[in-house]
């Protein structure tokens, strides 16, 4: 079996056994291409079967020397394991060559988090004179107060919108549906934007039951909340590097700032395990003196 033909059926796997999502596939397989793009690279021909710890342990050398980040290089190594997991799995090896292999280390890096201030600066650079300035509010109002994903966003339906009782239906990762507090605010702003909306004349057949459109009538992409927040960011001269999910990070971290639950937070943002919600407990080192001080015996 060459490395062509076992690709193909690690793909295969991943797709029926595992029931991964396209983009995780694609990833996966881009990992063992790049393998297989250093082999050919220094000419050492060997066949999937044939390859040693030796031939991992120079190949993430290779990566190293060619700047990719901890990061970047423990995505490919996981991804190594994984296809030589499946061979095993499939009895083409006898041993796997990968299980010595060592995860770089990467420390826990936190997300970048706008302040309360810096978030009302954004929303005041919003020009409400343009077609589209209502519809840009109401879309960072709902970033905000929901914790959305931007593929959540993009995708949130007029029918998921429960306004009555203050509630809004996502579909998450895993296509897991959940229910989110939507703040007055936020209910507001759609609201509002639902007058614009209404005057858009034609609106695309697929999109009829999509909340936020653009001009032709048709669903929003990423990349256009993306060119949004990028040039409102600019706008309000706001020096930080971020991105639709600086919204859904600063959510999180005003929420559990504020005192709220651990486990309830998690809910509202769809993650799978804690461990995951528990990187918005950054608190401030002062904030932690200053509460021993306060309120411990020994202190």
């Amino acid at each position: 079996m060459n490395w062509e033909q076992s690709i193909i059926q690690f793909r295969n796997f991943l797709k029926l056994e595992k029931s991964l999502s396209g983009n995780s596939i694609l990833a996966y397989e881009a990992d063992i291409r790049k393998f297989v793009n250093f082999l050919e690279i220094n000419k050492i021909d060997i066949l999937p079967t044939q390859t040693e710890l030796t031939h991992l342990k120079h190949f993430i050398q290779w990566i190293n020397e060619l700047g990719l980040n901890a990061r970047s290089q423990a995505r490919i190594v996981s991804g190594l394991k994984a296809f030589f997991k499946f061979l095993l799995l499939e009895d083409a090896i006898e041993t796997d060559p990968s299980g010595l292999l060592e995860l770089p280390r990467i420390g826990r890096k936190l997300p970048e988090v706008l302040s309360i201030e810096e978030i009302d600066n954004i929303i005041a650079a919003i020009d409400l004179s343009q077609k589209e300035g209502q519809r840009n509010k109401a879309i960072i109002e709902t970033l905000y107060s929901c914790g959305l994903r931007v593929s959540e966003l993009i995708n949130l339906k007029l029918t998921n919108l429960y306004f009555n009782d203050e509630f809004i239906r996502v579909v998450g990762k895993g296509k897991k549906e959940r229910l989110i507090p939507i703040g007055k605010k936020a209910k507001k702003e759609i609201q509002l934007y639902f007058q614009d909306r209404n005057l858009l004349g034609k609106i695309d057949k697929s999109s009829e039951n999509i909340v936020f459109l653009n001009r032709r009538g048709k669903q929003l992409t990423r990349v256009m909340i993306f060119t949004i927040i990028k040039r409102l960011a600019e706008k309000a001269q706001i020096q930080k590097n971020i991105s639709p999910h600086t919204f859904r990070h600063s959510f999180a971290t005003h929420l559990i700032d504020g005192g709220a639950d651990l486990r309830a937070v998690q809910e509202m943002l769809g993650h799978e395990s804690i461990i995951t919600t528990e990187i918005y407990t950054h608190l401030d080192r002062e904030y932690l003196r200053d509460a021993i001080i306060q309120f411990h015996p020994r202190a």
